[in-house]
């Protein structure tokens, strides 16, 4: 496999935010999301064999939660499917974090899968695989980045539209952070305020949770390996 890096926080994201965390972080994408915070998963990246990884994520216990992110972790589909084999066999939770670009079928139903359908101010709309709305689980999740007010047009009519709640535990809403954010640890580095974010959640009286990178306020928001 192709690992960028493999580290020990908390949870910034997600209905898991604030847990501590293993993430395991995957080389490759093949979208380029205008507001990308980890293009420096594009290219590089270590081999390491999945004895490797496991290792390494042995040695940052006593953590039993792993997500696998990247990049785009299906794109290493078959390796990635043996690896999450290793960890279930071990009694991980985990949680994989996905566009939704490539096909989730075979990822086990124990995996809690994060999948974040791209807007269109992210330069990727209309890449989300319809067929993955049949692969999701009430345990999963959809979240939606949000930069502007026709991303959140999009987010609530899709939501309402592939009738989401009946489908997932949770559809988060989450502001975009600039990609040339200053090392101020506050809502400013946002490109649309959370607070405009609320009033239209609650003005269209849409069922969905407020999700904010909390990692970004706890660390300069352009910090990687937290």
């Amino acid at each position: 496999m192709h690992i960028i890096e493999i580290y020990k926080s908390v949870q910034g994201e997600s209905t898991f935010a604030g847990l501590p965390c293993i993430f395991v972080r995957l080389a490759g994408c093949n979208l380029r999301c205008t507001w990308c915070d980890s293009e420096y998963t594009f290219t590089g990246g270590k081999k390491m064999s999945l004895e490797e990884v496991e290792a390494e994520v042995l040695k940052l216990a006593p953590v039993k939660l792993v997500e696998i992110t990247g990049g785009e972790p299906m794109l290493q589909e078959k390796e990635l499917l043996l690896l999450i084999d290793r960890f279930l066999a071990r009694g991980y939770k985990l949680l994989i974090e996905t566009s939704g670009e490539r096909p989730l079928a075979a990822v086990p139903k124990a995996v809690h899968k994060i999948v974040d359908v791209k807007c269109p101010a992210s330069g990727e709309g209309g890449s989300f695989n319809f067929k993955n709305l049949e692969a999701l689980t009430p345990a999963d999740e959809v979240k939606f980045v949000i930069a502007d007010r026709a991303d959140y047009e999009f987010a609530r009519d899709f939501t309402r539209k592939h009738e989401l709640h009946s489908r997932v535990n949770a559809v988060l809403f989450s502001p975009a952070f600039r990609k040339d954010a200053s090392p101020a640890r506050d809502a400013a580095n946002c490109t649309l305020d959370p607070r405009e974010l609320v009033d239209w959640i609650l003005a269209d009286g849409v069922n969905v949770r407020l999700g904010l990178q909390i990692h970004k306020f706890i660390w300069e928001p352009l910090t990687k390996g937290v």
